[in-house]
Parts: structure tokens; sequence; C-alpha cells
């Protein structure tokens, strides 16, 4: 089996837009991207809080510039789908929402570089230490 790449999209919603944002998102432009020819996935994450520890000597990373996440698994070429992506929009196949904030959305295509590697589970570990 080929490994896919993954489209990354991050974005923010509109002030005083979110549940718009959300609603639109989830109901209307995953599925739209979903009916593009080489998309075969899609999950949307939202950030999750983390308590960032501070390391003496150490500079503090920037707090993230997004709060939302999609991702998008391509089993075709990335630039093929952004064409199709493009065509859509351009025909009205595709809609865009004013709650998402155009102008902080970032968007990049990854491909796998090595193998995927799971953590041993925990069942495992506790047979190999019997």
């Amino acid at each position: 089996m080929t490994e896919k790449n993954l489209f990354l999209v991050f974005s923010n919603p509109t002030e005083g837009r979110e549940p718009e944002y959300n609603e639109w998102y989830d109901s209307t432009h995953v599925h739209e991207v979903l009916d593009v020819p080489g998309v075969v996935a899609a999950q949307r994450y939202a950030l999750a809080p983390m308590d960032i520890p501070e390391v003496e000597g150490a500079p503090s990373p920037p707090p993230p510039a997004h709060r939302y996440l999609a991702v998008y698994e391509l089993e075709s070429d990335p630039n093929e789908v952004m064409a199709e992506f493009l065509r859509r929009l351009t025909t009205g196949e595709m809609t865009l929402h004013e709650g998402l904030d155009m102008a902080t959305v970032s968007m990049s295509t990854w491909r796998p570089r090595g193998d995927r590697l799971d953590a041993p589970s925990t069942d495992a570990t506790a047979a190999g230490a019997r």
C-alpha cells in the first residue's frame, strides 16, 4: 500500500463567529473537500490546552497561531488536488464562509519520511516483565 500524503490546514474563526465557523466547517466544508478526487479522509482538531514548562536558560516557545487544524489524507499528487480545490472554489462548487479568517489560514502538504513507529503497548511491556 502506498503511504498517503497529509494536507494540513491551520485556521482561525473571525472574531465573534466561532460557532458558525465550526458549523460550516463540520457540516459543509469537510464534505466538500472529501468530494475532491484524491482526498480520502479528513479529521478536524481543536487546540488542546497544555502547560508548557519553563526551562531555565531556554527560551519559551511562542503560543500557537491557530486554534483549529484540519488533516486531510491524499492519495493523489498534492498539486493536482490543490488545482481541483481552486477550480471548485472559482466555480462555486466549494464554498468559503465569512467565519473563516482567511488572513490566518496556513496550508501545507507532508509526505511520510521513514516508517511509522508505534510505542510498545503496556500489555506487551507488562508481559515481557514477567
